[in-house]
């Protein structure tokens, strides 16, 4: 569940996600496939898939569900590929 697709749109969902601006409020699915270039159902795989890896949380805001890093699970799985797991 961790492998990243060859294409590396989980890593760039991570990194969009992590912009100035875009870290404090978040994004919707919709925000998210227009600024990578997929169709929403691909955005939503992987935001889904990133979701319940506890890599992102969501939260509503104007009635629409809106994606944000979870800094703190991100920091804890990086330690634990920099420890070789």
């Amino acid at each position: 569940m961790l492998r990243t697709p060859g294409d590396g749109t989980r890593l760039r969902i991570l990194a969009r996600l992590g912009e100035p601006g875009t870290a404090e409020h978040g994004l919707t699915a919709d925000d998210v496939a227009a600024g990578l270039g997929v169709p929403r159902p691909v955005a939503l795989t992987h935001l889904r898939l990133l979701t319940s890896l506890g890599l992102l949380h969501t939260g509503r805001s104007g009635g629409r569900l809106r994606y944000r890093r979870d800094e703190v699970r991100i920091a804890e799985v990086a330690q634990m590929f920099e420890k070789g797991w």
